[in-house]
């Protein structure tokens, strides 16, 4: 079992109508959010270029024990940004469920992926083979995440906190 995030308020300004102190707020559970992490069919990864530019793409991942993973080639836009700038955002394609996770994307090429390769086979239906010299794996374990349900946005806004 994965340690539970600390969660909190966001941190949005005054206009937005987040409560500042707890009151009227309404914690979305942990567990919830992690339920929708898993059934998420496509991840938005957020990378920077080398000239300080956004790149966005949709990936295929897995939720697993508290991170996302996804792989790609290393030779791709988001692999060679991710190479050299592993700081990396990335958020579900729903704009009702909303989850907004960021940390350092983390080469785990070289570990055990035979349960990553199972899960993602029953997931989608596709078996990858183990990642060759230009293939890459990413795990990323969040350090903040933001969520929210947009019918009940800014009740249930809370920015989590991970150790």
């Amino acid at each position: 079992m994965t340690e539970q995030p600390k969660p909190g308020r966001p941190i949005i300004p005054e206009g937005y109508g987040t409560p500042k102190d707890g009151s009227g707020a309404e914690f979305l559970p942990w567990d919830e959010i992690e339920k929708w992490l898993a059934k998420s069919r496509n991840y938005w990864i957020i990378s920077t270029r080398p000239d300080g530019r956004p790149h966005a793409i949709p990936v295929w991942g897995l939720w697993l024990d508290g991170a996302l993973m996804f792989s790609t080639s290393r030779d791709s836009i988001k692999g060679r940004n991710l190479a050299e700038r592993p700081d990396v955002v990335a958020h579900l394609e729903s704009g009702d469920e909303v989850v907004i996770l960021e940390g350092r994307a983390e080469d785990v090429s070289k570990a055990d992926l035979s349960r990553y390769i199972d899960e993602y086979d029953e997931k989608y239906g596709l078996r990858p083979e183990p990642p060759g010299p230009g293939e890459v794996v990413y795990r990323l374990r969040p350090k903040i995440a933001l969520t929210w349900l947009e019918r009940d946005y800014p009740n249930t806004a809370t920015r989590w906190v991970f150790r």
